[in-house]
């Protein structure tokens, strides 16, 4: 048996009586569980978001701590509790966290949302440990009546057994909840039979049958569609508008002026469309109409010649670059990216006298609650806020300035009316947030055994997370860590390196974009290794293997992806391999990538990949992810870019960003690593190593390499 970590009635708030009689377990989350991230508090005020609910007709009621955005924790996070209280999985029904009251602790902020693939990392031992006190509650209750020891009994499938006796769970959850908190232990893991083995997802039949409520699918009585103007310019502001035309509009009941820009009001999506086509708004642009693409790439090209601030350094780095046998000099541009989640944005607002209801998929619910409260001058619990699915996210719902739910509730406060804000597609791609733009420039020195002997590294980007909530824990020193890499691990092998950064101010919204800083960092150090090896006239994977010698777990990934994609052995004729290692959000994962090129079209014909996540609760999840993270990890290597143009977003639809087709899919093959490493997260690390192991083996296939995404064919020798 495996002994749990203490546990207080701080952590387990409130056991008690289900309102039809039952077993309530509510949990706060305590602070030593944030194992990657340090912690940062919301109001005091926050909303109760996670317990556990058995009742009396032995049903077990979850309630997510997290946001369910098509990851898979509404298996996953149930996985964990029905380990523990060893029920029967039919009976199992999760929700998202209700809009709740005020609750008596300080709710960590990176916690109570949902993002970082952290999910199930942060939330193994909690939940799991709401299982078994449960469960050694509802023992104790049957013991009494069977009038044995409590380990005398045993549990199955959602019954206490003694001998030819049983009780089910719901007989005796009621008395279990007069019970105190009792001292748990964890079943050993050679007893799981939960964890580590696939299940089902729960949230599919709904999902599939249409019953899943999403944030487009709220309706109600009275309930007005709105859509708004937004400036075609960042920050641009109203100098002046004639509603007369859109007023005009059958079905268009009200226009209403926010910061943001013009609010249509309509009894539906197209009456509220054509409306807002018919405003005549003059717009004071403001400072970011001179924001230009190519402008802006040639100023982070000359910023990248400069030192930046020093982030990791040692030995002599211009002096080894000088003794060096050989050097690669090399720059590389990554363009804005938006995250195009296949739900667009939407809120839905209704408020009163003294209450605020509030509908929308977003990844920090308590975050949004207090800013909401804050400016209608209302309590935290005041507002209620309610959580459907989310149709996808990437980052894009992770706002910390809660811009779409504030637009919202700018409507509704200005109107009057119940609305339901919805962006159109249009709005998502050109309104923002976005993946910033970076420029690297890396000079490197190889040694007389065609190993790196120096490495200088200068990145240069906005920061995703200064005046955010986030920004004490992130950005230190001037250095927003989100944005560079320390190269580790082959830094680790480079006796002089030293990694710089330069962080610009510009007026484009950013966000965190799935997988962050590793969308563009491992793209650089993936194929700069690859380049290294075929200068050193050696086989990228040894090549890797030799310098990744003290890394164990890079290892463990690239040597199951080479193994299962059949390194060794010889392509057909035309066909080209190419390969990339990487850790990110806790994981290690490498893949392979197969491909030919037809017509001067990149056909992609196999991915495979393989990843060492520690301990994979639901390895069908990880695949899935995987297999998710591949997809849009290639999407935007081929074809991801926003550009902009006299401070105008040039990119509109899916016609101009486009999204891998049906057709374009390769063969994916996922291979998880057998591991005893501490767990790490699935939901992004599959993005990072795709669009490296994609340009190596455009490599092998062209001879060239390439410098910038998206990847084009046309692009190749360009700086």
């Amino acid at each position: 048996m495996t002994k749990a970590k203490p546990i207080n009635r701080r952590d387990f708030l409130k056991i008690g009586t289900c309102a039809a009689g039952g077993l309530l377990i509510s949990l706060v989350i305590p602070a030593r569980a944030t194992p990657r991230l340090a912690m940062v508090s919301a109001p005091a005020t926050a909303t109760l978001n996670a317990f556990l609910r058995i009742s009396e007709d032995n049903s077990i009621h979850i309630v997510l701590s997290k946001v369910e955005m098509g990851q898979g924790i509404w298996t996953t996070l149930p996985m964990l509790i029905a380990e523990e209280l060893d029920c029967d999985w039919n009976n199992i029904k999760v929700e998202h966290s209700p809009p709740g009251k005020a609750a008596d602790f300080t709710e960590p902020l990176i916690r109570s949302s949902t993002g970082g693939s952290e999910s199930t990392v942060s939330e193994f031992d909690r939940y799991r440990q709401a299982g078994a006190t449960a469960r050694t509650m509802l023992v104790s209750v049957a013991a009494k009546r069977f009038g044995v020891l409590p380990q005398d009994c045993r549990t199955e499938n959602g019954y206490v057994l003694a001998g030819t006796r049983r009780l089910s769970y719901g007989e005796v959850a009621t008395e279990a909840s007069t019970l105190p908190i009792p001292s748990v232990k964890l079943r050993d893991p050679k007893d799981w039979k939960y964890i580590g083995k696939s299940q089902k997802r729960l949230d599919s039949p709904d999902k599939l049958n249409g019953k899943a409520k999403y944030g487009l699918d709220i309706q109600f009585p009275g309930l007005l569609v709105a859509l708004v103007a937004h400036a075609p310019v960042f920050s641009g502001k109203v100098k002046s508008v004639d509603a007369t035309p859109a007023k005009a509009i059958q079905g268009v009941r009200a226009i209403v002026q926010i910061p943001s820009g013009v609010a249509v009001l309509a009894d539906h999506f197209w009456a509220a469309k054509l409306g807002r086509d018919a405003l005549k708004i003059d717009w004071e642009p403001g400072e970011n109409s001179a924001i230009d693409s190519n402008a802006q790439r040639e100023e982070y090209r000359k910023l990248a010649s400069t030192e930046g601030v020093i982030v990791q350094k040692k030995g002599d780095v211009a002096s080894a670059l000088k003794n060096a046998v050989n050097t690669i000099d090399a720059e590389f541009y990554f363009p804005y990216l938006a995250h195009a989640p296949m739900e667009p944005l939407n809120c839905t607002v209704s408020i009163s006298d003294d209450k605020c209801e509030i509908w929308a998929g977003t990844q920090s619910p308590l975050l949004h609650q207090a800013e909401v409260a804050a400016f209608l001058g209302l309590k935290p619990e005041q507002v209620a806020f309610y959580t459907p699915f989310l149709g996808g996210s990437f980052g894009r719902r992770g706002s910390f300035s809660s811009d779409w739910i504030m637009e919202a509730v700018h409507i509704a406060k200005a109107s009057g009316k119940a609305i339901k804000l919805v962006w159109s597609r249009e709005d998502d791609i050109q309104g923002g947030y976005y993946r910033p733009v970076y420029v690297h420039r890396v000079q490197i020195g190889v040694g007389s055994t065609g190993f790196p002997v120096a490495w200088q590294h200068r990145i240069v980007g906005q920061s995703l997370f200064v005046n955010t909530p986030l920004a004490d824990v992130i950005v230190q020193n001037g250095i927003d860590y989100s944005s560079v890499t320390t190269g580790r691990p082959y830094s680790d092998a480079i006796p002089d390196h030293s990694f710089e950064l330069h962080t610009t101010t510009v007026g484009v919204p950013v966000l965190p974009w799935r997988s962050v800083g590793n969308t563009h960092t491992a793209f650089v150090m993936e194929t700069l290794i690859d380049e290294l090896a075929v200068l050193a006239s050696t086989d990228p994977v040894t090549y890797r293997r030799i310098l990744l010698n003290h890394h164990p777990r890079h290892l463990a990934a690239l040597n199951l992806a080479v193994e299962k994609a059949e390194w060794s052995k010889s392509l057909p004729k035309g066909a080209f391999r190419g390969v990339a290692v990487h850790a990110a959000m806790g994981s290690y994962v490498a893949q392979v990538v197969e491909l030919s090129i037809d017509n001067q079209q990149i056909r992609i014909h196999r991915v495979v990949c393989a990843i060492d996540c520690g301990l994979a609760v639901n390895p069908d999840g990880v695949r899935a992810q995987m297999e998710g993270g591949i997809v849009y990890g290639l999407t935007a290597a081929l074809y991801g870019e926003i550009t902009l143009e006299n401070g105008q977003v040039k990119q509109s639809n899916f016609h101009d960003y486009r999204m891998l087709r049906m057709n374009e899919m390769p063969v994916i093959e996922v291979h998880i690593v057998p591991s005893t490493g501490s767990m790490g997260g699935a939901g992004e690390p599959g993005v990072p190593p795709i669009a490296p192991a994609l340009a190596n083996a455009l490599f092998a296939a062209t001879g060239k390499r390439f410098r910038r995404l998206p990847i084009r064919l046309d692009d190749i020798g360009k700086p």
